[in-house]
């Protein structure tokens, strides 16, 4: 049952990963161009792959060129995912890019039935269905005014999940060889890291909004980015340690994604009323009833996914 505190230590380190994201954004990028601190990532996320080279002993046994590059690659599509993701985070709440997100599921049951052979059964329709609810919900009950920005965030959130759930099931389908961990892991962060850099350096605007807020504020916007780097290195490390060692890649999903959007309610009421300039959560009663009945809905159809 080891794959269960791999899913624990993942779903907290990613709570803590989306609102550190949506705090940077929102303070310091102030909604504009956001996807910038992927530059400071591209370097921090290549100081983590050598740390996990380290710990690996530079072992690269049973690992040939072409295995090697699809892990890569594997990494270079989550770094081009990153760009739906800031672009979401900049018109919604942390919580509602949660809940958006738990259609990885949905996407992991289709995509690990068509290429790694997994079960589909069919009251998992029911569960698609039930799960898709949550963010019309978000997006129906919005202010008109309003609903335009919702619709635009979902179709962000939506591009993010496609595209992160395609470099996992590329990432386990290579991993059905005997390849060391933490090596693996390594190679995906250095291809994170690749893209990261082909996008920043790619664009100029990126990397002139990156140095203009370091230069106006460095030490408070450094602060956050080295800890959201950690914080993301464990969180890709044990979410794919997880989807690994899981009886199937679709449960392992599941199990995060139920867990994950209770823990970003609670965490975004809790770091709102004792941190409002971190948590930034709107807490009126209408959008916490919103958010409490999008959550039960996830968490009912991720219970669905797995009969």
């Amino acid at each position: 049952m080891n794959w269960i505190v791999f899913v624990s230590i993942a779903v907290i380190a990613d709570a803590v990963r989306i609102f550190i994201d949506n705090y940077t954004s929102d303070v310091y990028f102030k909604g504009r161009n956001a996807v910038a601190q992927k530059i400071f990532y591209a370097y921090g996320l290549t100081f983590v792959a050598l740390l996990m080279f380290i710990a690996s002993g530079f072992n690269f046994e049973n690992l040939d060129l072409t295995t090697a590059s699809l892990i890569i690659l594997s990494g270079i599509l989550h770094g081009f995912a990153g760009i739906p993701y800031y672009r979401a985070l900049e018109l919604d709440e942390s919580t509602n890019i949660g809940i958006f997100n738990q259609l990885a599921p949905v996407f992991y049951l289709v995509l690990g039935w068509f290429f790694l052979d997994q079960d589909f059964s069919p009251m998992q329709l029911i569960a698609f269905a039930v799960i898709l609810a949550a963010p019309i919900l978000i997006v129906a009950t919005a202010r008109k005014k309003s609903r335009k920005v919702k619709l635009k965030a979902v179709l962000f959130a939506f591009s993010y999940v496609i595209i992160a759930v395609s470099a996992n099931i590329l990432f386990v389908k290579v991993n059905s060889n005997n390849i060391q961990f933490t090596t693996s892991i390594g190679l995906v962060l250095i291809g994170k890291a690749i893209a990261d850099l082909i996008i920043c350096y790619s664009n100029p605007k990126y990397r002139k909004r990156f140095y203009a807020v370091c230069k106006s504020s460095r030490r408070k916007v450094l602060t956050p980015l080295i800890i959201n780097t950690f914080v993301g290195g464990i969180q890709q490390f044990t979410y794919r340690a997880a989807l690994i060692t899981a009886p199937a890649i679709a449960v392992a999903s599941a199990a995060t994604d139920s867990a994950q959007p209770i823990v970003m309610f609670f965490m975004g009421i809790l770091l709102t009323l004792i941190w409002p300039k971190f948590g930034r959560e709107k807490l009126d009663k209408k959008t916490v009833l919103v958010h409490f009945f999008a959550t039960i809905l996830v968490v009912i159809g991720i219970v669905l996914l797995q009969m």
